[in-house]
C-alpha cells in the first residue's frame, strides 16, 4: 500500500499504526538475536520515517517520539542511559532545535494554491522558492499552478531535504537556513510560517525581493502589508504581496 493511501485515517490511527510497526520491528530483531541497541535504533528510525503520516507538526513529533518513550516507560529492555540519546539524535536530525522558532512541519494541501497563477502570474522560467520546503508538499502544490517555473526548495533539516528531493526530482532542493539565504534572485517566495515568524519574513522580503516579485503566504497574512491578491475560498487562505510592498490602510508601517 502506498503511504499516501494512509493519510485519510482519522487521528490517532496513524500514530497507533506506526507505533505498532515500530514495536514489531523491535521485538522481531531482539528475539532474532540482534543487539538491543540495533533493534532500538532501527525501530526508532521507522518511527521517525512514519512521522510523515502526521498532518501537523506536533502530531509528527508525537508519532516519532512514541516508540522510544513507550519502550522507556514499559521497562521492556534494559538499556544504558546513553542508548536513549540515539532516538533523541534522530528526532533532532528531522526537527532541529535551530528551526523550532519557525513553523512546525505543516504540509501544504495538495490543491492549496489552486488559482494562484491567475492572481499572481509569473513568466515562463520564473524562479520560485519555497522557504522551508519540509517534505515537498508545497513544491508539489506550486508545480500544479506554475508548471513552467524553475522551482527551488530550501530546508534546514537535511533528512527532510533528502526526502523532499526524492519526492520532487524536478525541483532544486538545498539544505540551508531560509533566513540567511538570499531571496533577491527569485520572482516568488512561498512560505507557510507561524504568525510569530511572519514579521521576520516581511522584513527580509522587503529588503531583498526585486520590484515585481511576489511574497506568498499560506494561511497567515503579512502584518502591516496590503495584499495584492488573496484566495479565501478554501480552508486555508493564501495571501500574495507584490514588491514594492504597500502598507495596509490601517497600519502605520512604512512603504518599502
Amino acid at each position: 500500500m502506498r503511504l499516501r493511501l494512509l493519510w485519510p485515517l482519522p487521528w490517532p490511527l496513524p500514530a497507533l499504526l506506526v507505533w505498532a510497526l515500530a514495536w514489531a520491528v523491535f521485538v522481531t530483531l531482539a528475539r532474532g538475536g540482534a543487539p538491543i541497541i540495533v533493534a532500538l535504533l532501527l525501530a526508532s528510525l521507522l518511527g521517525v520515517a512514519g512521522s510523515a503520516l502526521g498532518n501537523s507538526g506536533w502530531r509528527r513529533l508525537f508519532i516519532a517520539a512514541g516508540f522510544p518513550l513507550s519502550l522507556l516507560l514499559s521497562g521492556a529492555a534494559q538499556l544504558a542511559a546513553w542508548h536513549w540519546l540515539l532516538p533523541l539524535a534522530l528526532l533532532l536530525l528531522v526537527y532541529p532545535i535551530h528551526a523550532w522558532g519557525d513553523a512546525p512541519l505543516f504540509p501544504t494541501p495538495r490543491d492549496g494554491l489552486r488559482g494562484l497563477d491567475r492572481r499572481a502570474p509569473l513568466p515562463d522560467g520564473a524562479r520560485v522558492l519555497e522557504a522551508g520546503c519540509g517534505l515537498g508538499d508545497g513544491l508539489r502544490a506550486l508545480r500544479a499552478v506554475y508548471p513552467r517555473a524553475q522551482l527551488h526548495g530550501l530546508e534546514w533539516s537535511w533528512p527532510l531535504r533528502a526526502v523532499c528531493a526524492l519526492r520532487c526530482p524536478w525541483a532544486r532542493v538545498r539544505q540551508g537556513d531560509i533566513w540567511r539565504a538570499d531571496w533577491s534572485s527569485y520572482q516568488m517566495v512561498y512560505l507557510f510560517q507561524r504568525p510569530e515568524s511572519m514579521p521576520r519574513a516581511v522584513e527580509k522580503a522587503a529588503a531583498e525581493l526585486q520590484p515585481g516579485a511576489w511574497l506568498v503566504s499560506l494561511e497567515f497574512p503579512a502584518p502591516g502589508l496590503e495584499p495584492q491578491a488573496a484566495l479565501q475560498d478554501r480552508g486555508r487562505p493564501v495571501w500574495a504581496y507584490r514588491a514594492p510592498f504597500k502598507a495596509a490602510a490601517a497600519s502605520s508601517g512604512r512603504r518599502r
